[in-house]
């Protein structure tokens, strides 16, 4: 019998990231208000459950939040009101939606401000679909399926009147088929649209995972909640494409009956299903699968002759039945003239626990040679040190496959933490104990976290186990699923991290790109932090992308418009306003009328009288009142004044003596 998990299954990154977002918050001391999540965080009724234990309370709207409660948005996503509401009623929100689906919010929302229509791919009753609607005024056409694409397409093939073409998203967990299926309809009515591939690439390699393993298979298991929309799409696919196909949430679910008449199983699971669940079905179905094997009657009776005239040596395993179960040790019957002794300090027994809790006589079992006795005494066995050869080679072969295990951090240690892996320890050193610098284990002890087996030495039984890789990978899969769903040009929301002197680094749904101080303000800036605050969240252009090296370049200035190009529509020769000095030369200054938009005062228009130094009369940072005298748009020149905005009454009779001509030739020589 062989077991087979699908290549791509569990939990996403968007889900992955939720739970950590939400399990971080619920974890935090001394909270004021309530911790409120606005329906389930993920279709899946473990997380839902382990997440009410540590004090989340799942409310159905906003409107049972109050003015200092933290609310948990899920990945599904919240229409645009929901941050408005919660803003206005003073609601803090710890928003966990995918990044996934805040790009496609971004995408309607842009489309329903240039009036284009939008059409929806999903299904409207889900979450993810609702919000998502919710941010173009709920005014987007909602297709779930082939006959809703028919009757939308005829009606617009027969609409004369000229409309603008719709932009088309996907809900991010549908089948890829479905979306074909209905652009095939609009096709065939040769309709206009603008398709934006939004199905997530974790989405649509699970399935395509489902549909290539059910393939080979006799029996597919599904694992999932039964609310989850994309489980119950696996389901189907697993239905498609194997004849013997099951939908389980969990292990209590599954019963394996006939098992000895499937020789391959196949299993996946959903993206919001936990990988602890999936390992408890794991073991419930090596539990229940057995393997019959015939033998022939003469043979074995010829092996039971041999074997009850060979005493086994130290180190062999045997196998045997319970002859006799005492207080402090059991007696075993190996099929030898000696009987095995298996004390109570050789088997791994929960507090509390008895022999006889474990052992009935008769039972099978099978135990590890630790002394063989030449004389009338028995052969004393071990099952502590059998199940600890068994986690040694599970060791070897996890190091071998680069697998990850699970393990506890129990103490700490000169230079690491001793982790327990079922019945026997290994060492972490603290470089491998996390992707960070670590001073102090302590933070650590007592949690369970996944490793790799860097190194395994059966003779000295020394295991030595690296948390650090599995983080490192763990980041690299996380950063290569979002750089598959960046482009250049596309504006998404990021948080600043970090500044330099040329620039600030922005985290943009698990990678940095470079905000380069040019890219910033239209203005010129000594420093970001002139504009920028740590944890800020702001919305940065895509400038460029270079996945090789792992660089992003990003812009802020190029979200708002270039300042020269308003100056027709917010500035007229004769306005009088206030403007900063930002450089001095001799012949004059320049003032500052917004960020990026510089003009010229003459040392003749400072003031009413002869001034022979600039910087006697005008200090950089200073505010000043200014007179617009020229604008030049081709030239991207503006003439100021001061004097001509100082009151009649207050001016002075001193004429300048320098044109202003002059001015601007000796501008155009300092550029």
């Amino acid at each position: 019998m062989e077991i087979i998990r699908a290549k791509h299954s569990g939990f996403c990154f968007g889900v992955d990231r939720a739970i950590n977002l939400a399990f971080t918050e619920a974890e935090k001391k001394g909270r004021k208000g309530r911790l409120l999540c606005c329906g389930h965080l993920i279709h899946n009724r473990a997380v839902v459950e382990k997440l009410e234990s540590m004090g989340v309370t799942v409310i159905d709207s906003l409107e049972e939040a109050a003015a200092g409660d933290t609310v948990i948005v899920r990945s599904h996503g919240e229409p645009q009101e929901f941050y408005k509401e919660a803003e206005s009623r003073n609601i803090q929100l710890i928003d966990t939606t995918c990044v996934f689906v805040k790009k496609i919010h971004d995408i309607v929302r842009e489309a329903h401000e240039n009036g284009r229509p939008v059409i929806v791919i999903g299904d409207r009753s889900h979450q993810e679909v609702k919000a998502t609607t919710g941010w173009c005024g709920y005014e987007a056409t909602v297709i779930g399926n082939t006959e809703e694409a028919e009757k939308y397409a005829a009606l617009a093939a027969s609409n004369d009147s000229d409309q603008n073409t719709p932009v088309i998203v996907c809900q991010t967990t549908i089948r890829h088929e479905l979306m074909q299926e209905i652009i095939g309809v609009f096709d065939r009515y040769g309709l206009n649209y603008d398709l934006r591939r939004t199905i997530c690439n974790a989405t649509r390699d699970r399935q395509e995972s489902c549909r290539e393993l059910a393939k080979q298979v006799d029996l597919m298991i599904v694992i999932g909640d039964k609310h989850s929309s994309n489980s119950r799409k696996l389901f189907e696919i697993a239905g498609n494409n194997c004849e013997n196909s099951i939908f389980i949430e969990n292990a209590e679910d599954f019963l394996l009956k006939d098992g000895e008449k499937y020789t391959k199983i196949g299993f996946i699971a959903g993206a919001s299903t936990p990988e602890w669940i999936i390992k408890e079905v794991i073991s419930r179905m090596s539990d229940n699968v057995t393997k019959n094997m015939e033998q022939n009657p003469m043979m074995d009776f010829m092996d039971d002759i041999e074997k009850s005239l060979r005493l086994p040596k130290p180190g062999d395993v045997i196998d045997g039945k319970v002859d006799q179960v005492m207080d402090d040790a059991v007696i075993v019957n190996m099929g030898c003239k000696k009987d095995g002794i298996l004390r109570a300090d050789e088997v791994v027994l929960e507090e509390g626990q008895k022999l006889s809790d474990i052992f009935k006589e008769g039972d099978d079992i099978q135990a590890k040679v630790i002394k063989s006795d030449e004389g009338e005494g028995g052969i004393l066995l071990s099952k502590k040190r059998l199940v600890a050869v068994e986690n040694y080679t599970e060791l070897e072969e996890a190091m071998e496959n680069k697998e990850v295990i699970n393990v506890k951090l129990v103490r700490a240690v000169n230079g690491g933490v001793i982790a327990a892996y079922k019945e026997i320890t290994g060492f972490i050193p603290m470089s491998q104990l996390s992707d960070r610098y670590i001073e102090n284990a302590d933070e650590f002890l007592g949690q369970n976290v996944d490793v790799r087996v860097i190194r395994v030495d059966t003779k000295r039984n020394r295991a030595v186990f690296s948390r650090k890789a599995v983080l490192v990978e763990e980041k690299r899969k996380a950063v290569a699923e979002v750089w598959s769903n960046l482009n250049v040009g596309d504006i998404v929301e990021g948080k600043v991290m970090r500044f330099t002197d040329y620039g600030a680094f922005v985290d943009i749904g698990g990678v940095d790109g470079l905000l380069h101080i040019s890219e910033i303000s239209w203005g010129k800036l000594r420093h970001p932090e002139e504009v920028l605050k740590i944890g800020d969240i702001i919305n940065v252009k895509i400038l460029s992308l270079n996945e090789e090296k792992g660089k992003i370049s990003l812009g802020l200035k190029q979200t708002q418009p270039e300042p020269w190009s308003l100056v027709g529509d917010k500035y007229q020769v004769g306005d009088v306003l206030d403007g900063k000095v930002v450089q001095t030369k001799e012949y004059g200054a320049f003032v500052e009328l917004e960020a990026g938009l510089d003009g010229l005062v003459h040392i003749s228009e400072i003031a009413n009288k002869r001034v022979e130094n600039v910087s006697d009369e005008l200090k950089v940072g200073e505010t000043v009142k200014v007179k617009i005298m020229e604008i030049d748009p081709e030239k991207r020149r503006i003439s100021l004044s001061i004097k001509a905005a100082i009151p009649a009454e207050d001016a002075a009779e001193e004429p300048a003596e320098e044109p202003a001509e002059d001015a601007a030739e000796e501008a155009k020589d300092e550029e």
